[in-house]
């Protein structure tokens, strides 16, 4: 782990600020914390309480728009962690799960998930480095593209 700094001074350095905390769309909270681990729900791309879009990645959503939406997701993750213990706690992003809302054939889940793995690294450098899954699903809550959940160590 790298010297303790401040995140949310990263994130305005990147010109990015958290959202607010998406409101769970069913019986769930945001983030748990167990230890010194917080994990996040699954995380949708909310905007402003909507979703930017809907569909299968690989049909009606172009895996790009996804890859965006994957990063919207990975802002909402670490918004709901920043809601639970302060983003600036954490020391390190220890695992990213993402999931791919995919069209029939559609093989490209890795580069979709590099959305939210490239902001977690852009933020937090090598504090980042992750382990990582990228799934592919029939369908996802609410006809999202993508969802992501984060696990985060605290300092």
């Amino acid at each position: 782990m790298s010297e303790p700094q401040s995140w949310h001074a990263r994130l305005a350095e990147l010109g990015l600020r958290l959202p607010p905390v998406a409101a769970p769309v069913a019986s769930y909270v945001p983030a748990v914390r167990i230890g010194n681990l917080v994990m996040t729900s699954g995380q949708l791309p909310f905007v402003d309480g909507g979703l930017r879009r809907t569909g299968k990645v690989g049909g009606s959503v172009e895996a790009e728009d996804a890859a965006h939406d994957a990063k919207v997701c990975a802002l909402n993750a670490l918004a709901a962690v920043d809601d639970l213990v302060g983003l600036d706690s954490v020391a390190r992003v220890v695992r990213v799960v993402g999931y791919v809302a995919s069209a029939e054939g559609f093989t490209g889940q890795p580069r979709v998930i590099n959305g939210a793995s490239e902001l977690i690294g852009k933020v937090f450098g090598k504090d980042g480095e992750h382990a990582r899954s990228a799934v592919g699903v029939a369908e996802l809550p609410l006809g999202a593209p993508v969802e992501v959940e984060l696990t985060v160590e605290l300092r």
